[in-house]
């Protein structure tokens, strides 16, 4: 197998860029482009023909036929065989994603006790799962440089344990990662400017992906749990962050910190001219430690804990209901525990949502959980490796 090139990490995921190509471009871009566009057809539909490639993408079958003898030549492309035809004349041959010819490594950093790993396949199904705690015997969670000691652990033990040559490395990490895959900071790691994703690069030489863990979460829903349009997923855990998909493109902001809603203010308990506190953060509320440590003094004490999940429901909506004004949102995803999130909590954010923005406006507004379950940002890591290394999600 020919050695494909390794292009730019976050090439295929810079801003603005359109997760699906469509459509041609420009003669001096367009070949990648192109390239781009007949896998990206082929992982969508698979066992397609030469010809059926050129319909769908509008590209010359020169084009094509060019395009697919050079995928064949690397091993990214497979012939499958003839098509069954009725019709007179030789049966086209059909083509699709080697989907076998490499895997890829996903990490998610995200949770508030471990760090979890798997080894995937090109469509995001789990072949091999491990994870390593983040906390001692004594309760007290792994922070710093310890921290980061068990990130290299965990991709260790995933780079060996994978059966076939490795597409890349994805991870998702909380707090605000910027386009080198350095995490500028993440305070519930006590990460400050840790360039992640160049270090995994040296420790294993393969080409690697960092970014926040709710934007890897809302590109796994983008593109396997089927969402269509524009979208927020809303990832609770240690701590609480979103991703955004506007106009088919991530949302990264002018920092790096789009969807870093954790740490708005969503009480004005203290008055409106009360100035920041972390009292009255969304996260005060609604990260699962919290609410994990609420549940257990409510049940301690013989009390329902229903109201408890309704606030935190209601102070979330309080913190969506000027983004789904502003962007006119049609559909927000949750991801964290079901158990926490679904039911009182939920209801509770759709009905603050309802009661805090225009009724016309939003009225087919829909609050979900994922379809993608606790593997969302493993998944999510994929479409990272998917997206920078072949230009497909």
């Amino acid at each position: 197998m020919t050695t494909m090139d390794v292009r730019g990490s976050n090439g295929g995921l810079g801003p603005g860029r359109a997760l699906r190509p469509r459509a041609k471009v420009l003669p001096e871009h367009a070949r990648s482009h192109n390239r781009s566009l007949v896998l990206q057809t082929l992982y969508r539909a698979g066992r397609l023909s030469r010809a059926d490639i050129a319909r769908e993408t509008g590209l010359t079958r020169v084009t094509v036929s060019d395009l697919v003898a050079e995928l064949l030549s690397e091993g990214l492309v497979i012939e499958l065989g003839q098509r069954e035809s009725a019709r007179p004349g030789k049966p086209a041959v059909l083509l699709d994603i080697n989907r076998s010819a490499h895997q890829i490594v996903g990490v998610d950093l995200s949770d508030h006790d471990r760090f979890r790993g798997a080894v995937m396949d090109l469509d995001g199904e789990l072949l091999h799962s491990a994870e390593v705690p983040l906390q001692d015997g004594d309760g007290r969670a792994a922070t710093g440089e310890e921290a980061l000691a068990k990130v290299v652990e965990l991709v260790r033990h995933l780079v060996d344990s994978a059966t076939a040559p490795i597409l890349g490395i994805g991870v998702g990490s909380p707090g605000v990662v910027d386009l080198t895959g350095t995490i500028l900071t993440a305070p519930n790691l006590g990460w400050t400017g840790v360039p992640l994703q160049h270090d995994l690069h040296l420790l294993t030489g393969l080409p690697v992906v960092v970014a926040n863990d709710a934007n890897a979460a809302v590109l796994a829903e983008h593109s396997y749990g089927g969402a269509t349009g524009d979208m927020m997923l809303i990832r609770v855990g240690h701590g609480i962050g979103a991703g955004l998909i506007i106009a088919g493109a991530l949302v990264y902001g002018s920092h790096f910190a789009a969807g870093e809603i954790g740490q708005v203010m969503v009480g004005t308990d203290l008055g409106l001219d009360a100035t920041y506190s972390r009292d009255q953060v969304l996260e005060h509320w609604l990260s699962v430690p919290q609410l994990q440590r609420g549940i257990r003094e409510a049940e301690g004490a013989g009390a329902d804990t229903t109201p408890l999940l309704r606030e935190a429901g209601s102070r979330l909506g309080i913190a969506l209901a000027p983004i789904v004004g502003a962007l006119n949102l049609s559909e927000l995803v949750l991801s964290g525990p079901t158990d926490l999130l679904d039911g009182p909590l939920s209801e509770a954010t759709i009905h603050t949502l309802r009661s805090r923005t225009m009724a016309e406006n939003h009225a087919d507004l829909t609050v979900r959980m994922t379809t993608q379950g606790q593997d969302i940002v493993l998944r999510g890591a994929a479409v990272l490796v998917l997206s920078g290394q072949l230009g497909v999600s």
